[in-house]
């Protein structure tokens, strides 16, 4: 995992310094940077990162204004990093791609534990190791496939394919889907998904479940306004709906 490629984007050199020693200092050698939104575009057209830090606040264009255009060329995950604070805010950047957020002042080391998490489960579903070539698939693990007609949630290749088309699928939306897969017609609380998906005790902000969820919801529901698959019960939670198949009567 050490071997991941980062970028850190923020206009202040400091705060980029800073994070490069801290990263340096856990293992991390492999970090560019950038100071304007203009400047990671066109890093992340250039390179392939296994994850980004993006300020929010950058001249020109925001990390905001940018995030759907990096999302583009890549579902590493994106950890927002910014002085805004607000639930609309929040929303805002999940809703335009990103995984995780920080608001400053920060921690150091708070931003190191949210990317070795982060980088822990995108490499595991790229199927990469943390140490070692990476093997894909490995070859003792079958193939494992989860097929609910509409959509096939492919576990070791990583891939969403809805109506035969291969769809693409940020690393936490992809998560949160799989295991809704893996445990069909069962209802799980806000709280449950976040400590389940996340691997993180849930505190009181439940609105990264919900827009990831609508995420979700976006690629496999034919009308997402009105989902028929994965469906809310109210006051419990959310579960992945699932009717076997009749079987036809002698």
């Amino acid at each position: 995992m050490n071997d991941a490629a980062i970028l850190l984007v923020d206009d202040e050199p400091s705060i980029v310094t800073l994070l490069q020693t801290v990263l340096h200092k856990e293992g991390y050698t492999h970090i560019d940077a950038a100071f304007t939104g203009e400047e990671a575009i066109k890093a992340c057209q250039r390179h392939t990162y296994d994850l980004i830090v993006l300020d929010v606040m950058l001249p020109g264009r925001s990390g905001v204004d940018i995030c759907p255009f990096i999302r583009m060329t890549t579902d590493a995950p994106i950890l927002f990093l910014t002085a805004k604070s607000s639930d609309f805010d929040k929303l805002t950047g999940f809703a335009v791609g990103g995984d995780d957020y920080i608001t400053k002042p920060f921690n150091p080391l708070e931003i190191v534990a949210r990317i070795r998490s982060q980088l822990r489960r995108h490499l595991a579903a790229k199927g990469n190791y943390i140490k070692g070539e990476a093997t894909f698939p490995p070859p003792s693990n079958p193939i494992r496939i989860y097929d609910y007609g509409r959509f096939q949630v492919n576990e070791t290749a990583g891939e969403l394919r809805v109506l035969n088309g291969i769809i693409s699928c940020p690393t936490l939306v992809f998560q949160l889907l799989l295991f809704f897969c893996k445990h069909p017609n069962r209802i799980f609380s806000k709280r449950e998904l976040y400590e389940q998906v996340w691997g993180e005790e849930a505190l009181s902000d439940d609105n990264t479940v919900m827009v990831h969820i609508h995420r979700i919801r976006e690629r496999i529901e034919e009308d997402p306004s009105n989902p028929q698959i994965i469906v809310n019960v109210r006051g419990l939670g959310y579960k992945l709906v699932y009717h076997l198949p009749k079987r036809n009567s002698l």
